[in-house]
């Protein structure tokens, strides 16, 4: 039973270009699956003259693994914060006997704050933004 078309309608019909095309993918798409199901693992021999394939202890390869990230951490957080300690410089913000927010921070800015600003011109404090409610 087909259908019924509306006259705005044209029927699809398939090309003979189309149905290749359908044929050619549907065969790319299976082909790798199938040489990766039907592929045998490598039997090769240890080459002569290298040494004969030990098994890793598991200690080992657990400090090898874990060991050897965790140590490498280590020394980048000591060649960063290290140069900082050695200056005298704080490292966190020192929040011991304040109860209200800490005061923002100014990243680059004068190390006195806003008292190394120039004046303003007129009653107004110099720099920064502000607003109100």
């Amino acid at each position: 039973m087909t259908t019924p078309v509306s006259p705005t309608q044209t029927p699809r019909r398939s090309s003979p270009h189309a149905h290749a095309r359908r044929v050619r993918r549907a065969a790319v798409l299976t082909t790798a699956p199938v040489l990766a199901l039907l592929a045998a693992p490598a039997s090769a021999d240890v080459p002569d003259g290298w040494a004969p394939v030990t098994d890793v202890d598991d200690l080992h390869a657990l400090l090898l693994l874990v060991g050897g990230p965790l140590l490498l951490f280590v020394l980048i957080a000591l060649a960063v914060y290290l140069p900082a300690m050695v200056r005298g410089e704080k490292l966190l913000p020192d929040h011991t006997g304040s109860q209200h927010l800490p005061e923002g921070q100014w990243i680059g800015g004068p190390r006195q704050g806003v008292a190394e600003l120039p004046a303003a011109d007129d009653d107004s404090r110099a720099g920064g933004a502000r607003g109100s409610w």
